[in-house]
């Protein structure tokens, strides 16, 4: 369901439109969007009730939705399509009573927007009722940059809207993380949600996950020449399978040991000393890692790129070594990166796959993406996918 065309948001959501009423019948009643995100810095903190740094890109998941009829026969069913989901020119369309939606109903990527329009039909029940959703998305699916948060929150906001809920932004960044752990089956946290709807343009998402208070960082690329470059590996991640889970459950174990609600509560390493293996190493992982969030803010408001790109390469040794989320792939496209002149590198995202990302000078671009399509090739893994992304806005009506 993914759509790679250099196509402006405008462009998209008039042609959605148009789809959407040729499939449909009828003209929907807007376009929503919301963005993709890549995490800076601050990796598998956020259900630790640490800090992460995130920001929006400029790659969003489109949909286009339309209230049924609340007189109509059909009036609590709801039909959902995807742009990309079809053998022709015609989405397959899947449809469903509000009142039948359950953890593995639907499954594969109608289960997001589904699992939002479950929680609101049961935390607003009589409010909601059936609609018509068709989606478009270039946000790259399995690759690390949450296309399946940037397809929930489209959903929320795009409901939020039209049925009057009044859903502020702190509990539909809430409601979609209930939506992804209890229908979905992915224990996340609230970071990539958050991203998705608060980010603002040209800058980064310092956000709290303790007390949900977030600012706005600037990240100043254009003006200094710099460019963030996503390298996907093609090797897919699920946080639905078990290295997720059982990365969450250890530092729960751990904050257990230690006699404090989260990891959160610990600021120095060496209070790490007590616990056993892998533990420790887990730990130290999100202990070290708030840090480096904390330096990384400051680093940016400085004006401190180099040491921002210092930080990148030792989140990415951390998650490596301590976390152990990343893979050969991964390990292969930040050295070959490095290497070739990147002032830091670091996977991004939950892990076992996806994409790394580069901080860079503009002017070293082309001889860093050779350098990484070489070292794939002589490894003999799948072209990567390599591309530019720009901090963007948040989700909102087009």
């Amino acid at each position: 369901m993914i759509r790679h065309e250099h196509h402006t948001i405008e462009q998209r959501a008039r042609r959605l439109h148009e789809r959407f009423e040729a499939l449909y019948g009828h003209r929907p009643e807007g376009v929503w969007q919301a963005p993709g995100r890549v995490n800076l810095i601050g990796e598998h903190t956020d259900y630790n009730l640490g800090y992460v740094l995130p920001f929006a890109i400029d790659r969003q998941t489109l949909i286009a939705v339309r209230r049924v009829d609340p007189d109509a026969a059909h009036a609590d069913e709801i039909a959902l399509a995807s742009t990309m989901d079809a053998s022709g020119d015609v989405p397959e369309v899947t449809r469903m009573r509000l009142a039948d939606l359950a953890p593995g109903t639907p499954g594969g990527w109608a289960a997001y927007p589904a699992a939002v329009s479950h929680v609101l039909a049961t935390e607003y029940a009589g409010r909601i009722c059936g609609f018509d959703l068709l989606v478009d998305s270039t946000v790259p699916v399995g690759s690390g940059l949450s296309s399946s948060h940037a397809l929930e929150v489209a959903t929320i906001v795009a409901l939020n809207e039209l049925f009057h809920l009044g859903i502020d932004a702190e509990r539909m960044v809430r409601l979609t993380q209930r939506a992804e752990n209890d229908f979905v089956g992915a224990p996340t946290g609230i970071m990539d949600q958050s991203a998705s709807l608060l980010s603002q343009a040209g800058h980064a998402l310092f956000l709290d996950c303790r007390s949900f208070a977030s600012r706005a960082v600037p990240l100043p690329l254009t003006a200094r020449g710099l460019n963030v470059l996503v390298i996907d590996t093609r090797v897919a991640h699920a946080l639905v399978d078990g290295g997720y889970a059982q990365r969450r459950a250890s530092c729960e174990a751990a904050a257990a040991r230690l006699g404090v609600s989260s990891l959160r509560e610990i600021d120095e390493v060496h209070l790490l000393d007590e616990l056993v293996e892998p533990l420790r190493r887990r730990a130290r992982h999100i202990v070290s890692e708030n840090g480096r969030v904390l330096r990384t803010v400051q680093a940016l408001e400085c004006g401190d790129l180099n040491l921002v790109g210092q930080l990148l390469t030792e989140s990415h040794a951390s998650m490596r070594d301590d976390y152990e989320i990343s893979c050969p792939e991964l390990d292969l496209a930040v050295s070959s990166a490095l290497d070739a002149g990147a002032l830091g590198a670091r996977m991004t995202g939950g892990g076992f796959g996806g994409s790394a990302i580069a901080l860079i000078d503009e002017s070293v671009r082309p001889q860093v993406e050779s350098a990484i399509r070489r070292a794939f090739d002589r490894a003999g893994y799948a072209e990567p996918g390599i591309f530019v992304v720009a901090p963007a806005q948040g989700a909102g009506r087009v």
